[in-house]
């Protein structure tokens, strides 16, 4: 009995070994952005290329257009974000929040308790120096931040590239006379981005569903009680391109809605605030349900996987987690042990 125990655990460890082999050096190193990068890239490539295959014939020309194609698609968003950037507009929405903040602070110190009152500045100016007190304080963690920012960056561009690069090399079925190292690396491989597939693609429903009840509270509910948010088109694309990250990407698009809500007083910030918190929440059972549906996990299985990856790893091993299960689950499957 002891005996096939140990068979079995040494299987199982086996069988696990070329995902452990790949995420333990990705999440230790910090190139999850990286990775995620070149599996976006890369699986946009396959998927388009595989889409000209099945309605024109297999054509060597189809991943040249695919390939032009996603980075066509690539240029135009962040020209799209530059030329948000760039935008006069937004200097007078940012005047118009400095003026609404004075307000707010008078509301607050009028209406909070003495006790908590004086925690608060008094005034636009306080709160001015106050932050940039902060800033000389801390003043070692933000260029250490702003040195990490250009690290990832940089780890996203490479990234992509070598999705390119993998993408025009790398023949789109396993070669008949590989060997069998090569043979079980482009089975992992394949693996990999099969099951990232499967959570990108899963990760959009959610991003859209996140997107709609956004949609909802800027282009109806505001407008209906008279309080419409400037920049509302912006803010709805900007909640669906940040949802397709995990979690984390919700986290985004609200705190700029949260910040745009100062412009019409501490009332509305807080119910915008109720709001997006009640759609973050959403979110973690979202991804445990509509992701666990195409992995054929339990929604419980997945939201352990979630946790306890968060605890080993932090916000990388947050986002990983779905994508590192379903690896698992879809390996444990093949072999048909679970």
């Amino acid at each position: 009995m002891n005996q096939n125990i140990t068979i079995s655990f040494n299987a199982v460890a086996a069988a696990l070994a070329g995902v452990l082999l790949l995420w333990l050096p990705v999440l230790l190193l910090k190139l999850t952005a990286a990775l995620f990068a070149f599996l976006m890239v890369y699986s946009g490539i396959r998927i388009l290329e595989k889409r000209l295959d099945n309605r024109y014939g297999r054509r060597r020309s189809h991943v040249w257009i695919s390939v032009c194609a996603v980075l066509a698609t690539s240029a135009l968003l962040l020209y799209a974000l530059g030329a948000w950037l760039e935008d006069r507009s937004n200097a007078q929405t940012a005047d118009s929040l400095l003026l609404q903040a004075a307000v707010i602070l008078d509301q607050l110190h009028a209406k909070l308790p003495a006790a908590l009152a004086q925690h608060i500045p008094a005034s636009v100016e306080n709160l001015k120096t106050a932050a940039s007190q902060a800033l000389k304080d801390h003043s070692v963690q933000f260029q250490t931040a702003g040195i990490h920012t250009l690290r990832e960056i940089g780890h996203i561009a490479a990234g992509m590239i070598i999705g390119v690069i993998a993408a025009v090399q790398i023949p789109a079925q396993t070669p008949p006379a590989a060997k069998p190292l090569a043979a079980r690396l482009r089975q992992e491989f394949d693996g990999l981005t099969a099951s990232f597939g499967n959570v990108f693609f899963a990760q959009i429903r959610i991003s859209a569903i996140n997107t709609a009840l956004t949609a909802l509270y800027l282009l109806a509910v505001l407008p209906l009680i008279g309080k419409p948010l400037p920049m509302a088109g912006a803010l709805i694309v900007l909640t669906f391109a940040a949802g397709l990250l995990p979690v984390v990407g919700n986290l985004i698009s609200n705190a700029f809605i949260v910040i745009l809500s100062l412009s019409h007083g501490l009332g509305l910030t807080l119910f915008s605030l109720a709001w997006l918190v009640g759609i973050h929440k959403l979110e973690y059972f979202l991804n445990a349900h509509i992701i666990g549906h195409k992995i054929k996990a339990a929604a419980w299985e997945l939201l352990i996987a979630m946790l306890l990856m968060e605890a080993a790893f932090g916000l990388a091993g947050l986002i990983a987690a779905p994508v590192v299960y379903a690896q698992i689950k879809k390996s444990l499957v093949e072999k048909n042990w679970i």
